[in-house]
């Protein structure tokens, strides 16, 4: 495994994320409502756990490998558990990978910065110094997911004590300029806005069980299928309920929870839309 953790994007998030979370725990929160009363403990306790959850999450998407074709993989054109082979574009045979040297799975894409396939690759991320696969997507959704809860509620107490000071006839000589104040809300408030567009967009990709490679591919087959007079379906989206079980698992209760990721399968086959119309069940 590489050095994921060493990178320069990854000290930079996790210094920002440090620098965040002790301004708005001790400066903020603590002299808007007082660490000592109930409303200022209890605040400090519920953005404590949102953090550390972000933090849970951004740390297992940098160390997980996010799935590595085994070296003994070969494609069955007979395997009665696939009613569907990914063939390349022009030729129509199946995929394999130059690089590699071996035949690539459904969904999988070679990385050119980690060097090797990825199932079920959706994109590198510089910011985890590492590749969002098969095996570390629902950490990743779960981070952008927790992050952006986090970057909320800094801002909603950013702005309640801004407010105070305002009305603090005692304290308006300039604390509300502090310099803590000031790069918090510079830290926080563009990064909760690229933040939630980013969870918006993944959000997208899970209700249609797409990758953003697939998406972009997708675009091209929809145009083609248009062209002929064809309805297009993505071939994964086997409808929002069942698509968002694929990747955050069976049991609602461990949605939010990424570590529970026992569900996913092996990432070499996957179901298919055209599973449910032959009356398949092929596992995933």
């Amino acid at each position: 495994m590489k050095n994921r953790c060493v990178s320069l994007p990854v000290f930079v998030v996790l210094s920002a994320t440090a620098f965040v979370y002790y301004t708005t725990v001790f400066v903020v929160t603590d002299q808007w409502l007082s660490l000592g009363t109930a409303p200022g403990l209890l605040n400090a306790i519920i953005f404590t756990g949102l953090t550390a959850m972000s933090v849970l999450c951004y740390t297992l998407a940098i160390i997980r490998d996010p799935g590595q074709v085994p070296s003994s993989y070969v494609a069955d054109l007979e395997d009665s558990d696939s009613s569907m082979h990914e063939v390349k574009r022009k030729g129509g045979d199946l995929r394999y990978c130059q690089k590699c040297g071996q035949y690539k799975p459904p969904r999988a894409h070679h990385c050119r910065v980690c060097k090797r396939c990825v199932l079920r690759m959706d994109h590198h991320c510089v910011w985890i110094n590492n590749c969002v696969g098969h095996e570390n997507y629902k950490a990743f959704f779960l981070f952008v997911l927790y992050v952006v809860l986090a970057c909320i509620y800094a801002l909603v107490l950013l702005v309640g004590s801004a407010i105070q000071e305002l009305h603090d006839e005692e304290r308006r000589s300039g604390n509300i300029f502090k310099t803590s104040y000031i790069l918090c809300g510079l830290i926080v408030i563009p990064l909760t806005v690229a933040l939630i567009v980013l969870l918006v967009w993944h959000m997208y990709l899970l209700s249609h069980n797409k990758t953003t490679i697939e998406y972009h591919e997708g675009v091209r087959a929809m145009w083609l299928d248009e062209k002929a007079g064809r309805v297009y379906h993505h071939p994964y989206d086997l409808g929002l309920f069942r698509n968002l079980v694929l990747v955050l698992g069976p049991n609602l209760a461990t949605w939010i929870c990424p570590t529970a990721v026992e569900h996913i399968g092996s990432g070499l086959r996957f179901q298919t839309y055209y599973d449910n119309l032959h009356g398949q069940s092929s596992p995933s």
